[in-house]
């Protein structure tokens, strides 16, 4: 396997049937596992092309494996950045790190994609529904 990042809070690797697996670590590595599992589960539902499939989630090492969405890119302007990263709101999702190192460019239809989702917010989820009134006795 090619190693892609290995920090703190993440190892990345493509394997050799280009596939991404992806390892949470270190501060909040659960929630954020848990995160983008939730985040990649509704763009797929949502039908976004643009950002990884999730192809499984093993929740007891805090692990996924994606498809593969191209290359990274070395230059954008701010302008085709932002607007990159807005289109994912039409699908209900707020990235919470939009930076270049999380857009790649797939080579097979000139697309910019995005990936790493575990910060993201999804934007229509329904609130929390207000506590029950408590009803004294």
């Amino acid at each position: 396997m090619q190693e892609v990042k290995d920090t703190a809070r993440a190892l990345v690797r493509i394997g050799y049937d280009g596939r991404v697996h992806k390892t949470f670590r270190g501060h909040q590595a659960q929630e954020r596992f848990e995160n983008e599992v939730r985040v990649l589960k509704h763009l797929e539902q949502r039908g976004c092309d643009f950002v990884p499939r999730l192809l499984e989630a093993e929740p007891d090492i805090l692990k996924i494996i994606t498809t593969n969405c191209g290359i990274m890119i070395e230059h954008i302007s701010d302008e085709r950045m932002k607007e990159v990263f807005n289109e994912l709101e039409a699908y209900g999702v707020r990235h919470d790190d939009a930076f270049m190192r999380n857009i790649t460019y797939r080579k097979t239809d000139g697309r910019l994609c995005v990936i790493d989702f575990e910060l993201a917010t999804l934007l229509d989820q329904p609130a929390a529904p207000p506590p029950a009134p408590s009803v004294a006795p």
